[in-house]
């Protein structure tokens, strides 16, 4: 069984990383001191569940827990500088700070090293994530120690269920559109209006017109879907959100 450290110090130790193309030494203490920092740790960068969901959904989730006295995110594991620089940049996770364990030095620390020799990962991280208030674990959820990579406590969520029980969470909200649409202009100034988050996707960049038929059965453009909903298009967006203001 891995050890729950809420309530202990973090262990003190400096991450070697890079910024501006320079090398720099970040202690825990620059980081940690007088602040609220989550951190989530994870066993690879660029491994499936890692960037398909862990660190996707606490960047997305980022403005959320700052809303409620979280002054930083943070990404841990067990993986280079130049290695964590790309995962960041590739995974465009803007709100999350990515720093380096190379060695090994924290995680050993914390107690989460494993052995992923058989997968020829080496040593790594077990997956976790922990509220830190001014250097000391206030809440730790450790997956469970068994089998495989268990993706079951360690994710944004479970933290912002602790953090912020009754916080509203972001929409999901994806926009098909196209070059020169001045409906897809109209609902993307309706959505930011709202303040609302949006993926778009473009036609012939990111779909084709078989893809907006085959998800919303039409294919004119805007089609706005929001939690997995179709909307429609701008003038169902602007009777949509009116609703929504209005309950």
């Amino acid at each position: 069984m891995f050890e729950d450290r809420t309530g202990q110090k973090l262990p003190p130790v400096s991450f070697r990383t890079r910024r501006n193309h320079e090398w720099l030494e970040v202690t825990t203490d620059e980081i940690f001191k007088g602040k609220t920092v989550i951190v989530f740790s994870l066993p690879g960068a660029f491994t499936p569940t890692c960037s398909s969901t862990h660190v996707p959904r606490f960047n997305q989730l980022t403005p959320a827990f700052k809303k409620h006295g979280v002054d930083e995110v943070i990404c841990i594991s067990v993986n280079d500088a130049f290695v964590m620089n790309e995962w960041k940049a590739g995974q465009n996770a803007e709100n999350l700070t990515f720093l380096p364990d190379g060695n090994g030095h924290f995680t050993d620390g914390m107690g989460m090293l494993v052995d992923k020799e058989d997968l020829g990962f080496g040593k790594r991280s077990w997956r976790y994530s922990m509220l830190v208030k001014d250097g000391v674990v206030d809440k730790m959820f450790i997956e469970p120690n068994q089998p495989g990579d268990p993706f079951e406590v360690s994710d944004a969520d479970t933290m912002l269920a602790y953090i912020a029980p009754n916080a509203k969470k972001p929409e999901d909200v994806t926009i098909f559109t196209r070059e020169g649409c001045e409906y897809c202009v109209r609902a993307k100034g309706l959505l930011r209006d709202a303040g609302l988050e949006f993926e778009e996707l473009v036609l012939n960049r990111d779909y084709t017109e078989a893809t907006v038929r085959a998800v919303s059965g039409m294919s004119t453009v805007p089609q706005v879907f929001i939690n997995g909903d179709l909307i429609g298009g701008s003038e169902s967006l602007e009777a949509h959100l009116k609703q929504a203001k209005a309950a």
